[in-house]
């Protein structure tokens, strides 16, 4: 049975269908919905007496044996819930984590997943032994239960610190990976949206990709990176990413963490956004908020309308005031409007590239090693006035935050080939 008291911040009836579809992706036959309104929460069980009166019977006829909640609940609620239904009670949170633990496939998604799912039961650790939660007066009721509990609390804090320790070496390899791909002067875009919005579809369209694409949500869970061959015979790396969905639990934020720094390291994000979608406005400032808490709101983001074909559109390019191009539309599964993406995308990553001459000081060794570092250095050289002249080319943005981060003051000026001057002018 699914349940869904209305909050008048979403359209009751397009997000009881998400919730619906996100049933169905868990694998569950759905034969009950109910919905409600209510001002506030219940702090016992959310939804109220009268609701809770009203599910009993339902589940009762209906033969019910798990109610998804499509909110938030508490671990007190949840428990009390499970006792007055006498079935099994799941919120949006837990319902989500079940899907991410069927579709791990990678050994990476599989400690990630494992790492939120556990966090997630630490905070519902007393749910399995509520007769034995305190310290009692009583026969039977003394001691052992508290002492049971702290052995499930050890257990789960030992597991959890073993699970942050190897997703710690993945995500050095990722780095490692990410510096490798920029001394070889390769720039990084990743693929986000919200979850079911065509991802996988147009990563297999743009890097001639084999990976699962399918019409359910969190098809993806795995970020798979390719080639991508651009106008003027650059390349560049794609990313596919995890897809985003409405009240995220910040459990798989947090366990996802190392993934999610492809979405951060970037320096082109395409944000896909299915145009089929009635919410599909609503949906964008979910993944914006979610990239805004990750730190990427500040990475150059084009956004493409994916899946026209299923609402009679036709690809087309969309201008900003400015004269810049705002949107892409296109059909990743039909492949129209393709080489207007693949255009605009080259165009976009060439304007975020920083080529040009830096001339640092004698004892400037240590920002000459930080620039090997970042971008590709093309030739060096040394002046008679001790100074040392790199030609270079590197993302902008890792440009300006080293400049930031060293406290310099740069001086960009057009050069006459159109490439930058770059100068370090003083601390």
């Amino acid at each position: 049975m699914l349940v869904q008291i209305d909050d008048d911040q979403l359209d009751a009836d397009e997000a009881l269908r998400e919730f619906e579809a996100l049933a169905l992706s868990a694998g569950a036959d759905v034969v009950a919905r109910e919905t409600g309104s209510r001002r506030r929460p219940d702090p016992k069980t959310y939804l109220g007496s009268g609701k809770v009166e009203t599910l009993q019977h339902l589940i009762e006829s209906q033969g019910v044996e798990l109610v998804l909640i499509n909110h938030a609940l508490s671990p007190v609620q949840e428990r009390n819930l499970e006792r007055m239904l006498r079935c099994r009670v799941l919120d949006r949170t837990g319902l989500i984590l079940d899907i991410f633990a069927q579709r791990a496939r990678s050994h990476e998604g599989k400690l990630q997943v494992e790492l939120a799912q556990l966090r997630h039961i630490a905070s519902r650790l007393v749910r399995g032994w509520s007769h034995l939660e305190r310290q009692k007066g009583g026969i039977g009721l003394r001691g052992p239960g508290e002492t049971q509990l702290e052995m499930d609390r050890r257990m789960l804090g030992v597991r959890i610190r073993q699970l942050e320790r190897r997703l710690a070496r993945v995500r050095q390899q990722r780095d490692q990976g990410r510096q490798a791909r920029r001394r070889r002067d390769m720039p990084a875009i990743s693929l986000v949206g919200y979850t079911n919005a065509g991802k996988s579809t147009l990563f297999n369209r743009l890097a001639g990709a084999g990976v699962l694409s399918a019409d359910q949500l969190f098809a993806t869970l795995d970020t798979t990176l390719r080639r991508l061959e651009l106008a003027g015979g650059e390349t560049a790396v794609v990313a596919d990413t995890v897809g985003f969905i409405r009240d995220l639990p910040p459990q798989l934020v947090a366990a996802f963490r190392s993934t999610l720094e492809e979405v951060v390291e970037a320096d082109l994000l395409v944000h896909v956004i299915d145009a089929s979608d009635p919410l599909r406005e609503e949906n964008a400032r979910e993944v914006d908020e979610v990239l805004k808490a990750l730190g990427a709101d500040q990475v150059p983001q084009l956004r493409v309308y994916n899946k026209i074909d299923q609402c009679g559109m036709r690809p087309r390019l969309d201008w900003s005031e400015e004269g810049s191009i705002a949107s892409v539309r296109v059909s990743a599964a039909t492949g129209a409007g393709m080489n207007e993406l693949l255009g605009v995308i080259s165009g976009l990553i060439r304007s975020e590239q920083a080529s040009g001459l830096i001339e640092l000081g004698a004892g400037d060794g240590r920002l000459r090693a930080r620039f090997y570092e970042l971008g590709d250095v093309l030739h060096e050289e040394f002046t008679d006035a001790g100074t040392v002249r790199l030609a270079v080319r590197l993302p902008r943005r890792e440009l300006e935050r080293l400049y930031r981060h060293e406290g310099l003051v740069a001086e960009l000026q057009p050069a006459a080939n159109e490439d930058l001057s770059i100068g370090v002018a003083a601390h």
